[in-house]
């Protein structure tokens, strides 16, 4: 069966919100079209002399609260559906936190793994040429997503600066650290989905050492979240990667560095357990992707790509509670039967919020011309995200309703009132 597409996922999680609220609809139309929709070509001159074009995206979905702010993926499934829901969600993730920013994403339709380097950086700067004229540090602040890194982020900056004749580092966010990057922006996003967990667990009454813990990907934002996990006492008993995962069958929990070393040695997230030279392959096995999502645990971590728990698997899930680190992994239907199961749902607006929070830190320190230390960011990471949670904990019980609807309920209130205040009323 074909997945829905995922603007339209969107909308209806923007109308289930809209309707427990009774938002003015004249708002509720305005907020279910981005403002601007952007697709592009870029030409590439690959190593062998061949030119190649490639088609580049770029939603910029509202402004009202501030610059447009996402990411911009490489990703060969790219489309420009799935760029206007992601920046649709963006305006909700930034709002939900409340820091001053509206939502953007970009996107490239490409397989960046069969690009050389230079490959990937011509593409990458010309990205940033087609893109000059709509993005800048006051209009649309991109940032790493699926696919984009550090790296990737400085030959952006660098290409914006030489286009305007001026050092920009503002223009985007998730840069190295040399370039202007923030301490701490690495492991935001999981540091934020940890302190949001902390947050979960002690409404719920759940007992950090003996909650059991699901790993659906173990790129950059799982590893994190599982490092902060693992040093907290979270018992990891699976973990995935796209190539690969590895089920603890003791239950006795999986150390992160000893995974990552495994998946840096070999490329992927073995069957076997190892510890330097040392592997154990009886004790930790591979399971199905399948088996790997409907295990029993105490906290499922979808942490890879869209469409992950449908309508079709959600009421085989088992856990207690979804963090939901990856964007838009539970469908709108599956998100019901979960409801009623009783399983407590961490949506991605609020779950992942901390690497938009730390890009905005990443962007203030930019204009400001300051750098500031890594406890400095996390210290402040923890108070906006807790304080977000509170805020959406609140609604939650005012509405009688879930943390998703909740989430959104804050963020909508939100960009409707600076509608409301521009005159949109």
């Amino acid at each position: 069966m074909a997945n829905k597409n995922p603007f339209t996922n969107t909308l209806e999680q923007l109308k289930k919100a809209a309707d427990l609220i009774n938002l003015d609809p004249d708002t509720h139309a305005i907020l279910k079209v981005p403002y601007r929709t952007f697709q592009f070509s870029i030409p590439v001159k690959m190593d062998d002399n061949s030119w190649k074009v490639f088609e580049g995206y770029r939603v910029q979905y509202n402004n009202d609260r501030g610059p447009y702010k996402g990411g911009i993926r490489f990703h060969p499934q790219a489309n420009i559906d799935e760029v206007k829901a992601l920046a649709a969600l963006m305006t909700w993730k930034t709002a939900v936190v409340n820091i001053p920013l509206g939502g953007g994403k970009g996107g490239i339709k490409v397989d960046p793994k069969k690009l050389s380097e230079g490959e990937l950086e011509r593409l990458s700067r010309g990205y940033v040429r087609a893109a000059k004229d709509f993005i800048g540090p006051d209009i649309d602040i991109p940032a790493p997503d699926v696919n984009t890194n550090p790296t990737i982020m400085g030959w952006m900056a660098d290409e914006y600066s030489k286009l305007v004749g001026r050092p920009t580092p503002g223009v985007v966010t998730g840069k190295p650290l040399a370039l202007g990057g923030s301490q701490g922006r690495e492991a935001a996003t999981g540091l934020g989905g940890f302190y949001l967990l902390q947050e979960v667990i002690k409404k719920l009454k759940i007992n950090p050492k003996k909650a059991r813990v699901v790993i659906q990907g173990f790129g950059n934002v799982g590893y994190h979240f599982s490092r902060f996990a693992h040093k907290e006492g979270y018992k990891i008993i699976a973990v995935s990667d796209s190539r690969g995962n590895i089920f603890d069958k003791r239950g006795r929990g999986l150390d992160p560095k000893h995974i990552i070393n495994t998946k840096e040695g070999k490329g992927l997230a073995s069957g076997c357990y190892c510890i330097g030279t040392v592997c154990d392959c009886e004790n930790y096995t591979r399971v199905s992707d399948k088996k790997l999502l409907e295990m029993p645990c105490d906290i499922l971590v979808p942490a890879a790509l869209e469409n992950q728990i449908t309508k079709e698997n959600a009421g085989r899930i088992k856990a207690k509670v979804i963090l939901e680190l990856a964007n838009g992994p539970v469908t709108s239907e599956a998100d019901e039967k979960l409801h009623k199961k009783g399983i407590v749902v961490v949506p991605d607006i609020l779950a992942n919020s901390g690497g938009v929070t730390v890009s905005y830190f990443e962007w203030l320190q930019n204009i400001k011309n300051e750098y500031w230390t890594e406890k400095e960011v996390d210290k402040k990471l923890r108070e906006i995200v807790t304080t977000a949670f509170n805020d959406v904990w609140k609604n939650k019980e005012k509405y009688d309703t879930d943390l998703r609807m909740a989430s959104y309920v804050v963020a909508i209130q939100r960009v409707a009132e600076a509608l409301q205040a521009k005159g949109y009323k």
